[in-house]
């Protein structure tokens, strides 16, 4: 599974444990477990707090000419409402964040599912040969 995930470098060399860092942005990978069936692949991501208008899925043809499953999304960093707030904590999470993995050459886009629910995103890519068609899809998630 690992030749197909895209965790950076930066990740595996990086010695410093930052789980006491004082930055609220999203880590640049998210978590994703990722299982197969003899009909599918399933993904599945957390995303806790996110509404299915923030996040995006896609499948992709990168310059390798190999299918990507793409994961990209933001989440807002709370604003302050109108009000005489002092913040004490800011620990959630904030910002822009993207994961891609490669697709084995059994999975095929035109026949997906996907749903956020609990903050989990589910993704379903079926395995069955498909006809010939378009390898750029945008999934809609419901």
């Amino acid at each position: 599974m690992d030749e197909f995930s895209d965790r950076s470098l930066f990740d595996l060399w990086f010695p410093f444990n930052m789980s006491h860092s004082t930055s609220t942005t999203i880590p640049n990978s998210i978590d994703i477990d990722w299982k197969e069936s003899p009909e599918a692949h399933l993904f599945k991501v957390d995303l806790p707090g996110l509404k299915k208008e923030e996040v995006k899925v896609e499948v992709i043809i990168l310059e390798d000419a190999r299918l990507y499953l793409q994961i990209s999304g933001e989440r807002e960093k709370e604003r302050d409402k109108k009000g005489d707030y002092k913040w004490h904590r800011i620990e959630r999470s904030h910002g822009k964040f993207l994961r891609r993995l490669r697709l084995p050459e059994n999975a095929k886009p035109d026949r997906l599912y996907s749903s956020i629910q609990d903050g989990v995103l589910t993704i379903i890519i079926s395995k069955e040969e498909h006809e010939e068609g378009p390898l750029l899809k945008t999934i809609e998630i419901i």
